[in-house]
C-alpha cells in the first residue's frame, strides 16, 4: 500500500489504518516521522481533553460516562488510556480496556491503551502523536486518560486543550495534587464520588487553594461535582469543558499555550533522536552495559558514566 493511500485511509477514519498508524509511532517505526509529517497539516479540529488525578479517583468510570454522553451528542470519540508500564517487561500492565465493552462495540469510538516501550521511553511523545492521528481521522473529541500523576502523565495532560483534574473526598488528594504540581495544570477540577462524606470540606479546601493561584490567562477553574457511577454531574462537566473552549478562542494566552506545547513537542523529539543517535553508534550498547555494571558495583558514579558517553560521541562527530 502506498504512503498516500495509507494517509487517505486514516483521513477517512478507517479504524484499522488508525490503529496501524498509532502502532508505528508507538514502536518508533522507520517511517513514523514521514507519517507524522503527512498527518500534522490535517490536525487542529478536535478538542483534546486530558483527564488526570491520583489512582482510585474513578477516572476510568468518568471517562466512560463522558464518552457515552458525547456519543449521545453524535460526536466521534477517541480514547487514549496511558497505562503505567513495567520497567522490566515494557508491556502495559492494565492491558486493553475489557471493561469498556459497551463503548468498544461502537464503530465511532476508538479506544487505545498506551505504555512505554523499549529503552528510549517516549511515552509522552508517542501519546501526543497518537492524539494527532485521531484528530486527523476526524474524531471530534479525544479523551486522554492518565493512570497516575507522575512526570510523564503531567506532561501529556499539559498538551491537551482542556486539562481536567479528578479528586475524591476524604483521600487527601488535594495535598497530593499540590505535591504533584497538578494544581497549576488544571483547567477544570472534578470532585468525583461526591456522594461520599467530606465532599464539602474537599470543595472548600480546593476553593482556598485555587484562590491562591492566579493564572496568566485570568481563567478561574470551575469545580464540578460528579458521581460517575450514576452518571451524575457529567452534563455539568461537558458544559464546563465547552465554556473553557469558548474562553480559549478569545484569550490571547491560548496562542502562548499552543506555542509552549509546540516547543515541548520539538524538545521531546530532539531528546529521543539524540538518544537514539548516541545509542546507535558502534559498540555503544556494549559500552553502556559495561558502565551500568560499574555503576551498580559502585566503582563509578552515573554522572561520570554519562560524561564518558558524551566524550565518546563528541570525538566521533
Amino acid at each position: 500500500m502506498s504512503g498516500e493511500t495509507f494517509i487517505n485511509r486514516i483521513v477517512v477514519g478507517d479504524a484499522r489504518a488508525v490503529a496501524r498508524a498509532i502502532s508505528k509511532v508507538e514502536d518508533g517505526a522507520r517511517d513514523a516521522a514521514e507519517l507524522m509529517k503527512a498527518v500534522f497539516p490535517r490536525t487542529g479540529r478536535a478538542t483534546v481533553i486530558g483527564i488526570t488525578g491520583a489512582p482510585g479517583a474513578g477516572k476510568s468510570t468518568l471517562v466512560d460516562k463522558l464518552a457515552l454522553s458525547y456519543r449521545k451528542l453524535n460526536e466521534r470519540i477517541g480514547i487514549v488510556a496511558v497505562d503505567p508500564s513495567s520497567p522490566f517487561s515494557g508491556g502495559a500492565i492494565l492491558g486493553d480496556r475489557i471493561r469498556m465493552q459497551t463503548l468498544g462495540l461502537d464503530k465511532d469510538v476508538f479506544i487505545r491503551s498506551m505504555a512505554t516501550r523499549g529503552n528510549l521511553g517516549g511515552l509522552a511523545r508517542a501519546t501526543v502523536d497518537a492524539v494527532a492521528i485521531l484528530d486527523a481521522a476526524g474524531y471530534g473529541k479525544i479523551i486522554v486518560e492518565t493512570v497516575g500523576v507522575g512526570q510523564d502523565e503531567v506532561e501529556i495532560v499539559k498538551t491537551a486543550d482542556v486539562s481536567v483534574v479528578v479528586l475524591v473526598p476524604g483521600m487527601g488528594d488535594d495535598i497530593q495534587a499540590i505535591k504533584a504540581g497538578i494544581m497549576e495544570i488544571g483547567d477544570i477540577f472534578v470532585i468525583n464520588k461526591a456522594d461520599r462524606e467530606g465532599v464539602l470540606r474537599t470543595e472548600k479546601e480546593l476553593e482556598a487553594l485555587l484562590s491562591l493561584a492566579m493564572r496568566p490567562d485570568a481563567w478561574q477553574p470551575p469545580i464540578v461535582k460528579t458521581v460517575a457511577t450514576e452518571s451524575k454531574g457529567i452534563s455539568d462537566l461537558i458544559a464546563a469543558i465547552a465554556r473553557y473552549r469558548e474562553f480559549q478562542q478569545t484569550a490571547e494566552s491560548s496562542l502562548e499555550r499552543r506555542q509552549s506545547i509546540a516547543r515541548w513537542r520539538i524538545l521531546e523529539l530532539l531528546r529521543e533522536r539524540l538518544l537514539a543517535q548516541t545509542l546507535n553508534k558502534d559498540s555503544a550498547s556494549e559500552r553502556l552495559d559495561a558502565l551500568a555494571a560499574e555503576v551498580a558495583q559502585k566503582k563509578r558514579d552515573p554522572y561520570s558514566a554519562v560524561e564518558e558517553i558524551m566524550k565518546a560521541v563528541g570525538s566521533r562527530q
